[in-house]
């Protein structure tokens, strides 16, 4: 994703185009602040309350936002925080010129977030046929989803192996997915397996470091599976969601349909699915 400055932005979880609706008493729950940690100038996590009723699958999103003039200013954000916590948790960029986003980043614990009451999305187990080894390929905020779907155990029931890519222009903007690998390695329930399947492969374009380069050019080059030794894309054994710049979901769909990975839905689970909540700020 660009913003207008033509910067890399995430996705769900991040932001589409903001919208104002009319107000909807029962749309929206009012959630309040509990945590602000901002990354890099661009990149930030935000968790607030969670209404008890409030039910979501790992790798959705809701809309959420904040009320501007007596209005609802709202963006798509995935839920990043695990399914079965008490708070929920956003990760986010930042747009100087952004009519939600602006705002945003200026959060202050106390605050009143909206969020909405219908979570929904592609990302989700349901929508992906059986298989060995779930890719999970993402940009800058487009990490969001997944850090959701790593902390839930039942995934790990699904799967072999489980990879989180995550690119991003410099070292920094990693940090986030780095975080979010550790708590669920952590966790001590489920921790075990997670170190014991979970393979993180963060990456950058403009420094050094241990990982380098686009995720395109790393699985058609096959360094990334010789990195992680792991046998190269196969549509009968892998199973990819995406979730990043609009770049990204183009290049990586004509590269998996060129392997024979067909896109999964509610109704028809097949071999790839990707996050199709995005615009540009």
């Amino acid at each position: 994703m660009r913003d207008v400055a033509g910067k890399q932005t995430g996705t769900a979880g991040h932001a589409g185009h903001a919208v104002h609706k009319k107000k909807s008493g029962g749309a929206f729950n009012r959630e309040t602040v509990r945590e602000v940690q901002h990354y890099t100038d661009r990149l930030f996590r935000f968790r607030t309350t969670r209404d008890p009723h409030f039910r979501f699958v790992s790798g959705q999103f809701a809309m959420i936002g904040l009320e501007v003039e007596g209005k609802p200013l709202l963006r798509a954000y995935s839920m990043a925080s695990a399914n079965y916590e008490d708070d929920l948790e956003f990760f986010s960029i930042k747009v100087p010129d952004g009519p939600l986003t602006s705002r945003l980043q200026y959060l202050k614990v106390g605050d009143t977030v909206l969020v909405g009451r219908k979570p929904t999305g592609t990302l989700v187990q349901p929508n992906l046929l059986h298989g060995k080894r779930l890719y999970m390929f993402s940009t800058g905020t487009g990490v969001a989803p997944f850090s959701a779907i790593l902390k839930d155990p039942e995934v790990y029931d699904l799967y072999d192996k489980l990879i989180l890519v995550h690119g991003c222009r410099e070292v920094a903007e990693l940090q986030y997915g780095v975080d979010t690998v550790a708590t669920a390695r952590a966790n001590e329930f489920f921790g075990d397996i997670v170190t014991e399947k979970l393979i993180h492969y963060p990456t950058v374009t403009r420094e050094a470091y241990v990982h380098q380069g686009r995720i395109t050019d790393l699985i058609e080059s096959g360094k990334l599976f010789a990195d992680i030794g792991q046998p190269p894309l196969n549509p009968d054994e892998d199973r990819v969601m995406i979730c990043g710049s609009p770049e990204l979901l183009r290049d990586l769909v004509g590269m998996l349909e060129a392997r024979g990975f067909r896109e999964g839905s509610g109704g028809d689970p097949a071999s790839y699915v990707i996050e199709k909540a995005f615009a540009e700020a």
